[in-house]
């Protein structure tokens, strides 16, 4: 997730809306303005917007060594919508064009959730994943979002300790806390300025605007992934006559950006956890954690008591009872390796030599389910390392305005979440840099439409659980969703999964279910449809990962 924005807060909103962003020029998120029935105002004066839907992108191959079908290009777009004629941003395109021009439909744009993702590469490594039928049809068109990769990045100057964000909370070390959220807010503001209020969603869904209309298309479709789901949502929302296909998977909670989304990791980690002692209990003469479920429990926090008196050592790190908490949140959603985890644990603690890691190898530092680091040429400007960290502050913050002000309040909420929420509710409560953030140019966006869309969810999903997926699927009335049960991880679509065929034929025919559908994948493929890669638990902290 990372860092942007700032712009006159005052008649903004409404200005934003009513300007025209473009057409095959660009259009408006409200349409465009009403015109006065006067004789005057027959001939309307010139849109300073429609000059960013007219640009003819220069595509050229974007690395020597990669596919030569794979071609990108930079265009340009507003800072602030609202001042088209003021300073602008570059925005990084890239494209597979449709393998048959015969069934050509249009373009399928990606995104990789984060925010903070680098979505450039997507048309490369997405390709494998979707079928032939899907690829004869839609040029396949990545781009980096405003703020991230090679689109006019931001960056904050944090080094390694300001990036841990993952913190619990502690009385002891609280005031340290809040003096880390505040010099990072304070640090993104300096390196930024007024950029900061304009690398929001809102601004992202304008710019999928622009691009449409820069390739010539009345519509787009989607593909888009954890935060993409929203940044997809905004966009039917904005924009609801240029949305064809849209496909959303793990989905976000629109009602919850953004503080909620990060504290319904701790309430999702609760059934996890609570379903994988069940399932340890009913495998005891294989684990050995315990015969039931109660046991199995009490076998895990034994081990976090440990930890917390005295460091447990395993693969060469000491690990703390919080570093176990931390690492284990989203394990628990994978039962089979959550157990073998846990015994390698056990193992270690009472002086015996864990057997090495079966499955899963640690996770790369990645902001969701798909991202990752674009292949950029050797010629290309260089992303500052904090990039991903900058530009997920930056929405994260910005989006909403409704982060709270005052410190003593995530002291209150970190105290009681970790009652509630004992694995993880004091490091998705604990402070974070939005309490010293300026906060975005615009309200958030109320997501409540009746736009056509198709909603994947696996049952078990760490960074986007069920619930806040049935949330999108409520809030877009024209949409149907897919419900994985059994499905394991952060998410669905590509990845070998019982909803693959649905989307696909969404894709492929425009038709949408008759009604939602739950589907089952077996068992002996459950994993294929995680999306994240297994992480080696527990982690030691801190981490400063684990983005939507």
């Amino acid at each position: 997730m990372r860092s942007r924005r700032t712009a006159p807060a005052v008649a903004l909103g409404a200005i934003a809306t009513l300007l025209p962003v473009l057409t095959p020029a660009v259009a408006s998120a409200a349409g465009p303005a009403p015109r006065a029935a006067t004789a005057t105002t027959a001939t309307p004066s010139p849109d300073p917007l429609a000059r960013y839907g007219r640009q003819k992108p220069r595509w050229s191959r974007c690395d020597a060594e990669g596919p030569a079908e794979y071609e990108c290009a930079t265009i340009e777009v507003p800072l602030d919508y609202a001042r088209p004629n003021g300073r602008t941003l570059d925005l990084a395109v890239s494209r597979t064009k449709a393998t048959s021009a015969r069934d050509r439909r249009g373009v399928l744009l990606l995104n990789p959730g984060g925010p903070g993702g680098s979505g450039l590469d997507m048309p490369v490594w997405m390709a494998p994943m979707l079928s032939d039928d899907v690829r004869k049809r839609y040029d396949l068109i990545g781009f980096d979002p405003r703020g991230v990769g090679r689109s006019s990045p931001v960056s904050c100057g944090l080094n390694d300790a300001e990036t841990a964000w993952q913190r619990p909370y502690k009385a002891a070390t609280f005031k340290r806390d809040v003096q880390w959220a505040r010099t990072v807010a304070e640090k993104c503001r300096a390196r930024n300025g007024a950029v900061l209020s304009h690398l929001t969603t809102r601004d992202t869904a304008r710019d999928m605007d622009v691009i449409r209309a820069v390739l010539g298309e009345k519509k787009i479709s989607y593909l888009g992934y954890s935060y993409g789901t929203y940044l997809g949502a905004v966009y039917t929302q904005m924009f609801p006559k240029r949305a064809d296909r849209f496909v959303l998977d793990s989905a976000v909670d629109p009602e919850r950006i953004w503080r909620g989304m990060i504290r319904i990791w701790a309430e999702g980690a609760e059934p996890a956890f609570t379903r994988w002692t069940g399932w340890a209990a009913e495998r005891n003469a294989t684990y050995g954690l315990g015969a039931t479920p109660a046991e199995v429990g009490a076998t895990f926090w034994a081990l976090v008591a440990r930890a917390d008196r005295e460091p447990i050592e395993l693969d060469g790190v000491a690990l703390t009872g919080d570093d176990i908490r931390l690492g284990s949140r989203a394990v628990f959603f994978d039962v089979a390796y959550a157990a073998e985890a846990v015994v390698r644990l056990k193992d270690a603690a009472e002086g015996r030599t864990p057997a090495p890691a079966r499955r899963g190898t640690p996770p790369a530092p990645v902001p969701s389910a798909f991202a990752r680091a674009a292949d950029a040429p050797a010629d290309a400007p260089a992303v500052p390392a904090d990039n991903m960290d900058a530009a997920f502050w930056s929405v994260v913050c910005a989006d909403t305005r409704a982060w709270p002000r005052d410190p003593e309040r995530y002291r209150r909420d970190a105290i009681r979440d970790k009652r509630r929420y004992p694995l993880y509710g004091d490091f998705a409560s604990n402070i974070k840099p939005c309490a010293f953030w300026r906060g975005g140019a615009e309200p958030a966006t109320e997501v409540n439409n009746s736009v056509a869309a198709l909603v994947l969810q696996n049952e078990w999903d760490s960074q986007t659980p069920l619930a806040s997926g049935q949330r999108l699927r409520r809030a877009m009335k024209g949409a149907r969703m897919v419900t994985v049960l059994g499905g394991q991880g952060h998410g669905v679509y590509g990845l070998g999964s019982c909803a693959d065929a649905t989307a696909t034929a969404y894709l492929v025919t425009g038709r949408l279910p008759a009604g939602d559908l739950t589907c089952r994948t077996p068992a002996d493929q459950a994993h294929r449809s995680t999306g994240l890669p297994l992480p080696t638990l527990p982690q030691r902290l801190p981490i400063g990962q684990g983005r939507f």
